[in-house]
């Protein structure tokens, strides 16, 4: 499920994976249970670069700007959740315009289901938390 670049450089998500294969079957003809009956209960978890590249595209979507990158990011039990610098306002000279940390919440298969600006900041300020 990774990103497809187009021609214009725009990246799309291609379309979500068949379903997983189907299970072993015992030498009865019955299906073996374990992992394989829980991944088809549960959705498969996107990888880190995955939920990176998920989190960038989507959250630029939705504000209508270019993110300039992802600086941190954790798994949850249900997914992700991205910290996202985004440029919110340009200004000459580059150091003083205006950037913001998103926080973005991503379920297991990578989608976008909620985000919420943190924090404001001018490119050029030097974080004071430790």
């Amino acid at each position: 499920m990774a990103p497809e670049k187009r021609e214009n450089g725009v990246r799309e998500r291609r379309s979500a994976p068949a379903d997983p294969p189907p299970a072993r079957t015992g030498s009865a003809g019955r299906r073996a249970t374990g992992e394989a009956g829980a991944a088809r209960r549960r959705p498969r978890r996107v990888s880190a670069p995955q939920a990176i590249s998920y989190a960038a595209e989507q959250l630029g979507q939705l504000l209508g700007r270019v993110p300039e990158s992802v600086s941190a990011l954790k798994p949850t039990e249900d997914g992700w959740r991205a910290d996202v610098e985004v440029v919110e306002l340009e200004r000459i000279p580059e150091t003083t315009s205006v950037m913001a940390s998103y926080r973005v919440s991503l379920d297991e298969e990578g989608e976008l289901v909620a985000y919420e600006r943190i924090r404001r900041y001018t490119r050029g300020q030097i974080d004071p938390r430790p």
